[in-house]
């Protein structure tokens, strides 16, 4: 794989713009990288580092109006695909080079069956007829592991899930074999289980095709597991690059390093995750020297002023920095673990025997002929300054449980009480429950009011509440709780739409906060986030926790910032809690099947090489009409005639662990 022959994609000082009003904003500047035959080199980096700008810019993608490419090759099998003529590239599309997209709805059309758009790849590159398109088509399907792949040929993106969405995509790229697949955060926002299906066919495809891969990610964890190489993209330009042995045992850019110890993992907790200060570059500015000088602990005034080069240590590992001699003698750090927060014990919070059951009405009277288990029976407790993490796939019922507790979501069956002055458990009011109970959500920009100001928004809770005595106070209160939250007082008199992802995270804890809770359900409040800034959020709600005491309802599918942030863990399958016990017994000694799997799926950051996978089989049954008996039967290696029809009671073990299912705990033999 040495050999220069060998290398099937060479990129050489890329540098690219986009037009904006009379200037030229930079996205990629002078990167150059190359990618051999069967290799799956990642690129990756913070959003807007020119990861996807420089990937699609190999195919010809970047629109033609604004984008400029004012330099460089990109040679693909001896020929520059930065030179060719839309005829040649439309030859190369789809056929030699693939790409997955990151957003498979937006990628796929809506009004064709996804048969007919696989089809078009087959009929476009390959010639082949109708009957032998309908027979590829279905085998492609099968390949990607779609069940009944004949009857889904027929169906509509909008009639798969968002895993069978994203296997369709991997499908169509299949299609031609390509020498290389372009494949631009193809995991993002999936399951752990879904992500590992999507990477093993990945890894089948380079086996069996020799097909090289441009792997385009902010997930560390899987960069890890998967990469041969690795490539750490900022402001435009290669700041690192090396085999995946050399970047994560001995990482040298002090970028590279942040980033690595910024991603949360069971060895990093109690302790303070590192965070990078400030924000990625705009294109619009000018940067003399090192792009990441303004956020760099060890700069000097040099680095302002002058642009490090990538220079070779051992083997392939290159590394831009001008301080490089002396940060190879500066050692990790070895702070030692701070103390994790403390719980008094105290239930705040019970959750008993919740349903949510939504009615699915039909016909001209809009009769019930039918439920959605959403949350099928639930119970929990929450200590006071405890965070209790729950998990599980997609669908499982997660962020229902948080709405239907902030009343968001109509219970169907079941209490939650709060804990009164003296500690007894009772059933609050509206009122009062919304005020001692807050809610962080998902997607900050769509729950903030894009027509009120980020003051007006806050505001709005204390006055509701009975915070603060008038608007003068209330406005005082604010102004401090913005600083808690690490954001300026002038953000109060600022609209949502003019901050970033992570800040407008922070305005919604602010949000939270004003009112002053005391539990607050956070539903994947850290998904969406670039590792650096997911580190700048977990640190001040661990920071918040530990000053105010407060309890956190923490759910999420991210397993590694669980290990990181949760005392308790609750593992939710179809509806049912499946297993629940302290993080650390249930995230490395796992009870139930589908708990193992779950935590075997899940890629970490701290592991050495590629790990056994244990793989479940099918999909998750509808919510509409789940199996009788253990909802997990159908999928569980495990399964008996009574896991077919009755369902498992709950079982507590030694070290308190709870487990439903019918299988005898205290032994190996579920193993």
């Amino acid at each position: 794989m040495s050999k220069e022959n060998d290398i099937l994609l060479d990129v050489k000082n890329l540098r690219i713009g986009f037009r904006q009003g009379g200037t030229i904003a930079r996205a990629v500047e002078d990167t150059s990288f190359s990618i051999r035959r069967g290799e799956l080199l990642a690129l990756v980096g913070e959003s807007g580092s020119g990861k996807s700008v420089t990937a699609m810019s190999l195919l010809g993608l970047l629109p033609e109006v604004s984008a400029v490419i004012s330099n460089g090759t990109a040679m693909f099998d001896g020929h520059d695909l930065l030179k060719m003529s839309r005829k040649e590239l439309n030859e190369i599309r789809g056929n030699r080079i693939s790409m997955i997209f990151q957003e498979p709805m937006t990628a796929l059309n809506p009004v064709l069956t996804i048969g007919w758009q696989i089809g078009e790849v087959l009929r476009r590159h390959r010639g082949l007829d109708k009957e032998e398109t309908q027979k590829q088509v279905v085998e492609l399907l099968r390949k990607v592991g779609i069940p009944s792949p004949e009857k889904r040929a027929e169906d509509y993106p909008h009639q798969l899930s968002g895993g069978m969405r994203q296997r369709v995509m991997i499908a169509i790229a299949l299609a031609c074999r390509p020498e290389l697949l372009i494949a631009d955060e193809p995991t993002t926002a999936l399951d752990v289980t879904v992500q590992a299906q999507i990477m093993d066919l990945l890894a089948e495809l380079r086996t069996e095709y020799k097909t090289s891969v441009l792997f385009i990610t902010h997930n560390l964890a899987l960069v890890r597991e998967q990469a041969d190489r690795v490539a750490v993209m900022y402001a435009g330009s290669i700041m690192e690059q090396g085999t995946c042995e050399e970047i994560f045992k001995a990482p040298m850019h002090p970028y590279t390093r942040l980033l690595m110890q910024s991603v949360p993992s069971t060895t990093q907790r109690g302790r303070r995750l590192a965070s990078i200060a400030g924000m990625v570059p705009k294109g619009t500015d000018v940067i003399p020297g090192c792009g990441f000088a303004s956020r760099c602990p060890f700069k000097t005034d040099a680095c302002d002023a002058q642009k490090p080069l990538l220079e070779t240590l051992e083997g392939v590992h290159e590394v831009a920095c001008l301080r490089l001699k002396e940060l190879r003698q500066l050692e990790k750090s070895s702070d030692k673990a701070e103390n994790v927060h403390s719980q008094n014990g105290q239930t705040v919070l019970t959750v008993n025997g919740l349903r949510v059951w939504f009615p699915v009405k039909a016909g001209i009277l809009k009769r019930t002929v039918g439920h959605v288990k959403a949350v099928d029976g639930i119970s929990f407790e929450l200590k006071k300054g405890e965070t209790l993490a729950v998990v599980g796939e997609s669908g499982c019922g997660k962020t229902t449980i948080g709405k239907s507790i902030v009343g968001l979501a109509p219970r169907t069956e079941g209490d939650v009480m709060l804990a009164d002055g003296d500690g007894k458990m009772t059933q609050p009011d509206m009122a009062t429950l919304r005020q001692r109970v807050q809610m962080i959500f998902q997607d900050p920009f769509s729950s903030l009011d894009p027509r009120l100001m980020v003051g007006e928004t806050i505001e709005e809770g204390m006055e509701v509440h009975g915070v603060g005595k008038d608007a003068a106070e209330r406005r005082a209160l604010m102004e401090k709780l913005s600083i808690r939250v690490g954001l300026s007082p002038d953000v109060l008199n600022r609209y949502p739409h003019q901050f970033s992802g992570g800040q407008r995270q922070r305005i919604g804890l602010a949000r939270a906060l004003a009112v002053n809770p005391e539990v607050i359900i956070c539903d994947e409040c850290t998904s969406a986030l670039d590792v650096s800034v997911q580190a700048q959020i977990l640190n001040l709600l661990k920071e918040l926790q530990d000053e105010l005491g407060l309890s956190y309802l923490f759910i999420t599918h991210d397993l590694s910032v669980v290990s990181y942030l949760a005392d308790r863990v609750a593992v939710m399958y179809l509806g049912r809690i499946v297993e629940e016990g302290a993080a650390a017994d249930v995230l490395e000694t796992p009870k139930h099947p589908y708990t193992k799997a779950l935590m075997a799926a899940a890629p970490r950051v701290e592991a050495d090489g590629k790990r056994t996978v244990l793989r479940l089989a099918g999909e998750v049954p509808s919510a509409l009409n789940p199996p009788k008996g253990c909802h997990f039967h159908p999928r569980c290696p495990h399964c008996t005639e009574k896991c077919r029809l009755e369902t498992p009671p709950v079982k507590e073990l030694a070290n308190g662990q709870r487990v439903c299912c019918w299988l005898d705990m205290e032994t190996e033999d579920n193993k």
